[in-house]
């Protein structure tokens, strides 16, 4: 991004009001609120709430536009009539491609606009929220003939937290248990959604919920954001900043979906999700094969945290659970954890 002129605070000066509004103070000496450059004063835009005007525009003090007419503000900060602002808005796209002053990825309209497509039909606010999964900790899922194993890293930021206290891995229903990667909170509403359906759909037809069907409820759920369809209830103001792995065993085998905050879900045979995701992956696509056991996969999924984790793994610092047939999901204890964990080669 281009370096401002040590003009650009002078030239533009900023209101208290507006000033507060600022989201990044680094490219804020760039960005003006529109109303700013018009005449509030004057017919039509005496009315106009400016709370409620949520969209900037950039300007180089060198681009300042001008208007014509003999009554404009001269003051420091000028004050456009309206008959300016059809040739700002012109000259505007100009402007800002010519100068570079806003870089790709800045939050205009269509960046902030959580349902609306960019001109290269992108929606920036689930991009972003993809971003902040892989700021969580890493999970694996490893799916085998016998049954699937969840694995997650559980990172342990003070002495004095309890180890016990973060759940990086719950049940869903006796079959389904699903590991989560990003914001618990926004977790924590997607696995009660799922929770709900599968007891509905027991207590209305007296079988469990598929392990699919449960996966497009949740992904159903993550569709249910920003302003909402007419009769239906808004959940979120914004996309979820979760990924979830949900491994389950129905009448289909063993299964593992993994399901995006965008709602898109796919079935894998081994995949890692959180900040450790690239080279997870990576080694699971080198180390995978079909024939793998429960135990195999137990030794995998560890190995493969142990490659990713900052910390030196633990007994305490991850946690497994399998999904089976006859025994359905289960989270490992301390005493099974720790035999894993022995298991593992010393380097």
């Amino acid at each position: 991004m281009a370096q401002a002129p040590e003009a650009a605070a002078s030239a533009w000066p900023v209101s208290r009001d507006h000033a507060s509004k600022r989201r990044n103070p680094s490219t804020w000496q760039y960005l003006l609120q529109l109303p700013r450059l018009v005449n509030l004063q004057r017919p039509p835009f005496h009315s106009i709430n400016t709370q409620h005007l949520d969209f900037s525009v950039a300007i180089h003090p060198n681009h300042r536009p001008t208007c014509s007419c003999q009554d404009q503000n001269t003051a420091s900060f000028p004050a456009l009539c309206a008959c300016a602002i059809p040739h700002l808005l012109t000259a505007l796209s100009a402007q800002i491609s010519q100068a570079n002053l806003i870089p790709a990825n800045h939050g205009l309209l269509t960046d902030r606009g959580i349902n609306t497509f960019s001109p290269e039909g992108r929606l920036f606010q689930v991009e972003y929220s993809l971003e902040a999964i892989k700021l969580g900790s890493t999970a694996i899922g490893v799916a085998t003939s016998e049954g699937v194993i969840l694995g997650v890293e559980k990172r342990v930021t003070s002495t004095l937290l309890e180890t016990s206290s973060v759940e990086k891995i719950v049940e869903i229903d006796r079959h389904i248990g699903c590991a989560m990667s990003g914001l618990q909170a926004d977790a924590r509403s997607m696995i009660e959604h799922a929770r709900v359906e599968c007891q509905n759909h027991h207590f209305n037809y007296n079988e469990a919920l598929g392990v699919e069907s449960t996966t497009q409820a949740i992904c159903d759920l993550a569709l249910r954001f920003g302003e909402g369809a007419e009769g239906e209830e808004t959940i979120m103001s914004r996309p979820f900043g979760v990924a979830l792995l949900i491994a389950g065993h129905d009448e289909n085998g063993p299964q593992l979906f993994h399901a995006e905050p965008s709602g898109t879900f796919y079935r894998y045979d081994a995949k890692a999700i959180g900040s450790g995701s690239e080279g997870a992956q990576a080694e699971l696509q080198n180390e995978y094969h079909k024939s793998l056991t429960i135990v195999d996969a137990e030794t995998l999924v560890l190995k493969t945290l142990k490659q990713v984790m900052e910390e030196k793994l633990d007994s305490k610092n991850v946690q497994l659970a399998s999904v089976t047939k006859e025994k359905g999901f289960r989270i490992y204890t301390d005493e099974e954890m720790a035999a894993v964990v022995e298991r593992l080669p010393a380097n």
